[in-house]
């Protein structure tokens, strides 16, 4: 008869830890029924095309700008007099520091670029259709926070390049008639530029990212877990089926490899693509040159339209309105507001007001497919008039007094005539090759869908 031997200590260890284990999953689950909840969601089909999963890439991107940003505002000082030495100093001193800001620059591009090609993919396939226009209209004003938080961020370094960019947008507040004299006093705190780097940075750092911490998950989380997903019509079963994998392991693998991938696409942007050195703008001097430098692809649409619009003034009552500098803010102002509310007025002018699961293919929606190539013709276009610039006029100072320094090279400089020919170009491709995208597109759609 065998001796019964008592256990050794490591599986006595393991058997007590999964015992501690179950015991705690019971206690919770009779209290907060994570259980009843839990086992459904795990089983909720997710779609397993690659383009459903341009908003994860979003949402990755803004997770990573979260905690980068959050490392920098360790060591940002908010202060006019330093906030410049400041940014220096975290790129050139502190360990890890340019990585970490070039990280955050590149996760702004990529969540800015990422949320342009998931709205793409919504508009062109009619996903903002019953029901779902409430996460269409929540991803609009994502799409608008994360342009002006793109903006605050440029002018926190407080170098040449940033204040001159801020220093165009005060010209636009003090254009404003009546009143634009006080819209600038406060926001700048007086004369340019006072106190704005604190405002822009508490902005920065507290209002848009608290706004944008409760609108993502509630666009990316809430609504889209609680709505069925969208199917795209050669895979559907039926309008109300929906086919994919599971969340749980099928589409929890394939997010946790999208993160990873996420990442590791930023970091490497970051280690080898070097973007903004403030330390060679230097610090902002009032009447110097701004350094040469190509805006980001998404800031150089207003850039380009201030470019584009005639210096229109109209005298009125002893005031000088400055029309061209209106125009751009507004017609920007109202791309959002009719993006905003595109859901509604395609349900007016079509009818359709059914529920609507599956996909369009672009060619079925002529119409609309060629609204949206015509928007990006036009907002293309725009862009177009940040890549030249005219050669800036030779300077010369006083007798006795030193020369000035040259004016920066642009990356495309051409002579002044030939820069006046291609703005009047510019000017005319902005009305024209919108209309010539729009009808081309609309009758390929068609003859497709015959």
């Amino acid at each position: 008869m065998a001796t019964p031997t008592k256990p050794r200590r490591r599986p006595r260890i393991i058997v007590g830890s999964a015992k501690a284990a179950v015991d705690s999953a019971i206690y919770l689950d009779d209290r907060l029924p994570f259980g009843r909840w839990l086992r459904p969601q795990l089983r909720k089909l997710f779609p397993s095309h690659w383009s459903f999963l341009l908003g994860e890439l979003a949402l990755y991107s803004f997770v990573l700008l979260i905690l980068t940003g959050t490392f920098l505002t360790l060591f940002y000082k908010p202060n006019p007099d330093v906030a410049y030495e400041s940014a220096v100093q975290i790129s050139l001193e502190v360990r890890g520091g340019l990585l970490m800001r070039q990280m955050h620059h590149w996760s702004a591009t990529v969540f800015v670029l990422a949320i342009v090609a998931h709205m793409c993919r919504v508009f062109f396939t009619g996903a903002f259709r019953r029901p779902r226009e409430l996460t269409w209209m929540l991803g609009v004003l994502l799409f608008g926070l994360a342009l002006f938080e793109s903006f605050l961020g440029v002018t926190l370094p407080a170098d040449q390049l940033a204040l001159s960019g801020l220093r165009q947008a005060q010209g636009v507040l003090l254009s404003v008639p009546l009143v634009g004299t006080y819209l600038s006093a406060f926001v700048f705190d007086g004369e340019f530029p006072g106190q704005v780097i604190p405002r822009l940075f508490a902005l920065h750092v507290l209002l848009i990212p608290g706004i944008l911490l409760a609108v993502v998950p509630l666009h990316a989380l809430i609504l889209t877990w609680r709505q069925k997903h969208t199917e795209r019509r050669a895979t559907a079963a039926g309008e109300h089926q929906v086919t994919g994998g599971p969340f749980f392991p099928y589409f929890a693998v394939k997010n946790g490899a999208t993160a990873l991938f996420t990442i590791a696409a930023i970091a490497l942007l970051a280690t080898f693509v070097r973007v903004n050195p403030v330390w060679e703008h230097g610090a902002y001097r009032p009447g110097a040159h701004p350094p040469s430098a190509q805006p980001f692809w998404y800031a150089g649409v207003l850039d380009g339209a201030q470019r584009l619009v005639p210096a229109w003034e109209i005298p009125v009552g002893g005031f000088v309105l400055q029309v061209g500098l209106w125009i751009p803010p507004l017609v920007l102002l109202a791309f959002f507001g009719v993006l905003l509310v595109y859901p509604f007025l395609e349900r007016r002018y079509t009818g359709d007001r059914g529920v609507h699961h599956l996909l369009d293919r672009p060619s079925q929606a002529p119409v609309r497919t060629a609204l949206g190539v015509a928007v990006i013709t036009f907002f293309a276009t725009l862009w177009a008039a940040t890549w030249v610039s005219a050669a800036p006029p030779a300077m010369h100072s006083a007798p006795g007094l030193p020369p000035p320094p040259p004016a920066p090279p642009a990356l495309l400089t051409v002579p002044p005539d030939t820069y006046a020919l291609i703005v009047g170009g510019l000017r005319a491709a902005v009305f024209v090759l919108p209309v010539v995208a729009f009808l081309l597109t609309r009758a390929i759609c068609r003859r497709r869908s015959a």
